[in-house]
């Protein structure tokens, strides 16, 4: 008995050994690939964005951070369609790859929409949750440009660049409103308040 299970346990392993060499072996993973993976990515990031920022803009207390938001979801539904436009270039589906990053930074938004409600920080916090999201898209729009330059990709790295230079204007512009408005209007409820 012993003999046969040594036996049917060779032969297993005999059977795993052809039938892997009979596999075609996958071809590497190009630079290109990883555009389009990260092109995909970003595809999901800002249809999420789109979804989350009237809810920011909305819970804003401030009359100027609501405008902030709600300008850059105009220009978000912009960066949609370069996107679009960049999938066509590819001839590839406009398809979105569920993003954990961005989804983290959403669901922390979320976080402090809930438990600020109402708070003299809950701008301040909404500002801070806004340019994280900035600044991961300006991580992820420079690195797309830089590999569509790299792939020949001329009028992609137009089109990425154009969104790179909005998302990092949006930055700007809630540093500013950081700096001159929400965050000392924060602190300024908050010493009235003790």
């Amino acid at each position: 008995m012993a003999k046969r299970a040594k036996k049917r346990t060779t032969a297993k392993k005999r059977t795993t050994k052809k039938t892997a060499a009979r596999r075609p072996r996958q071809a590497p993973k190009m630079l290109s690939d990883l555009f389009l993976d990260t092109l995909k990515d970003i595809y999901f990031a800002e249809n999420k964005i789109i979804k989350t920022l009237p809810k920011m803009a909305k819970a804003a207390q401030s009359k100027e951070l609501a405008a902030a938001f709600n300008k850059h979801l105009r220009e978000t539904q912009g960066q949609v369609k370069r996107l679009d436009q960049i999938f066509k270039m590819l001839s590839k589906p406009a398809r979105g790859k569920p993003c954990e990053g961005i989804n983290g930074i959403a669901d922390e938004g979320a976080e402090i929409m809930k438990e600020f409600k109402g708070a003299p920080a809950l701008d301040a916090g909404l500002l801070a949750a806004a340019q994280a999201v900035e600044h991961y898209e300006i991580s992820r729009y420079g690195t797309l440009r830089t590999w569509a330059e790299e792939l020949g990709m001329q009028d992609a790295a137009r089109l990425l660049q154009e969104t790179l230079d909005e998302e990092e204007a949006t930055d700007r512009t809630l540093t500013e409103l950081a700096t001159s408005v929400i965050n000392l209007k924060a602190e300024e409820e908050y010493r009235a308040a003790a």
